[in-house]
């Protein structure tokens, strides 16, 4: 797959850069040397993982185990595709007791791959954020653990087991952005309003085959940096307080590692291109072109706002 990968490279992106937090390249180097939960913000359905994999692998000899949600397979091939990448199914079909069985049964098969010092890649979220704001899910995390509970682990030795290391990317342009700002207004007008099959099929040959423009993946340290430094703190809150207060030190991580680009007067034409690429019976362009900037800009905000915040 390394070939096809660099030629969507060439074909779909003016560069692809792997970079660090801070200068911090020394310490994450050394927190993945022994694998580590490589756990980012979400872009692309595909390429999010499978260039992160590219880099890990050209720089490290790292190729982590991907995860990808069972929705996706809607054509037969994706799924032997998938698993030729080396990814694992997060199986999101299902009533609660069955969607509980199968949490439990990834949760044991991630806690084996990283006793074995796997490396494993996992999308902080399901779905991708359309507007653009990344947060981790707390039900990720609580996934996440669940493995920690069968060996009376807390939830955050449970954590600390797994090494996250969060990473940050960065699309100058995400080719799927009107595909996005289409299904918000179909989401408004319409509440019971879900993607078919067909729209994620869509959605995985744009992010594909779309210009990206410039790419950088930013890493940061892991996690149990922070929660070594704040045991005390940590310790005396309840389980639920722990895992929000992991999710959002993530977030920081993930924020704080953001590429923000220059963003000229062209912009604004970009932007009005997309606006006319959304095809909709009673199209509501007001409505559209705020949510296309808001995606753009809601990653600056939280960028900016996590140096206030942030304690790495």
């Amino acid at each position: 797959m390394l070939p096809a990968l660099r030629w969507l490279v060439r074909k779909t992106a003016q560069s692809l850069r792997l970079e660090y937090l801070d200068g911090q390249r020394a310490q994450i180097e050394q927190d993945i040397h022994h694998g580590a939960f490589f756990l980012t913000n979400h872009r692309d359905i595909c390429l999010d993982s499978a260039w992160l994999s590219l880099l890990l692998r050209q720089r490290y000899g790292i190729r982590p185990y991907i995860g990808m949600g069972n929705n996706l397979f809607g054509k037969w091939w994706i799924e032997p595709f998938v698993r030729f990448n080396r990814a694992f199914v997060v199986i999101r079909d299902g009533g609660p007791r069955e969607l509980l069985q199968h949490s439990q049964v990834l949760s044991d098969y991630l806690r084996h791959l990283r006793q074995r010092g796997k490396s494993i890649w996992l999308a902080q979220r399901e779905g991708r954020a359309k507007d653009g704001n990344d947060r981790t899910q707390p039900a990720v995390l609580k996934m996440l653990t669940l493995a920690g509970n069968e060996q009376k682990l807390s939830f955050l030795d449970a954590v600390m087991a797994l090494n996250i290391c969060p990473v940050s990317l960065s699309y100058e342009f995400d080719p799927c952005d009107y595909l996005k700002a289409r299904e918000m207004q179909l989401k408004r007008d319409d509440a019971s309003w879900k993607k078919s099959k067909e729209d994620d099929i869509l959605s995985m040959k744009t992010g594909i085959e779309g210009q990206k423009g410039r790419v950088v993946f930013r890493m940061t340290p892991s996690i149990n940096h922070w929660i070594m430094a704040h045991q005390d703190e940590l310790n005396a809150m309840s389980r639920n307080e722990q895992i929000a207060a992991v999710a959002n030190q993530i977030d920081m991580q993930i924020f704080a590692g953001y590429e923000i680009f220059e963003r000229g007067t062209d912009f604004d034409t970009y932007i009005e291109s997309r606006l006319q690429m959304i095809d909709l019976p009673n199209k509501d362009e007001d409505f559209l072109r705020e949510r296309l900037y808001e995606m753009y800009n809601n990653p600056v905000k939280n960028y900016e706002n996590s140096y206030f915040s942030r304690v790495i």
